[in-house]
C-alpha cells in the first residue's frame, strides 16, 4: 500500500466532487455520507492541520482510482473506501459538529432523496 501523504497529494476538490457525483450511486449511501461528513469538516476554521490532512488522506484515498480493491466491483470495492473514511472519521469525530452534519444532511437529501437524510439522523 503507497504512504499517507501519496493519497493527501492526490485529494484535490475537484477530484473529490467529480468521484463522488459520478460513482454515488455504486458507492452508496454509507460511504458517500462519510466522505461528505470528512469532507465538510475539513472546511471547518477550527480544525487543526493535522485534522484536516488526515481527511485529506482519507478523501484522496477515495479518489485515487486503483486501491486495494477496485472499485468497479460492485458492493465490495468500496469496502477498502469505507474503511478508511471511518477511521479518518474516528480520529476526527470532534470536528464533526452540527454544521458539517447539516450539510451532510442537505446533500444527501439532494442526492439521495428524503430517505438518506432521514437514514443519517437515525429518524
Amino acid at each position: 500500500m503507497s504512504d499517507h501523504n501519496e493519497f493527501e497529494e492526490a485529494f484535490t476538490e475537484q477530484g473529490f466532487w467529480r468521484k463522488l457525483k459520478r460513482y454515488a450511486s455504486a458507492a452508496g449511501r454509507e460511504v458517500v455520507e462519510k466522505a461528505l461528513l470528512l469532507y465538510y469538516a475539513m472546511q471547518e476554521e477550527k480544525a487543526p492541520a493535522w485534522a484536516k490532512a488526515t481527511i485529506a488522506g482519507a478523501l484522496g484515498y477515495f479518489i485515487v482510482p486503483l486501491d486495494a480493491i477496485t472499485d468497479l466491483t460492485p458492493a465490495v470495492g468500496y469496502a477498502d473506501d469505507l474503511g478508511v473514511l471511518v477511521l479518518a472519521l474516528a480520529a476526527v469525530a470532534s470536528y464533526i459538529n452540527d454544521d458539517v452534519r447539516s450539510k451532510t444532511e442537505q446533500k444527501m437529501r439532494a442526492w439521495f432523496g428524503d430517505e438518506a437524510a432521514d437514514a443519517q439522523s437515525g429518524d
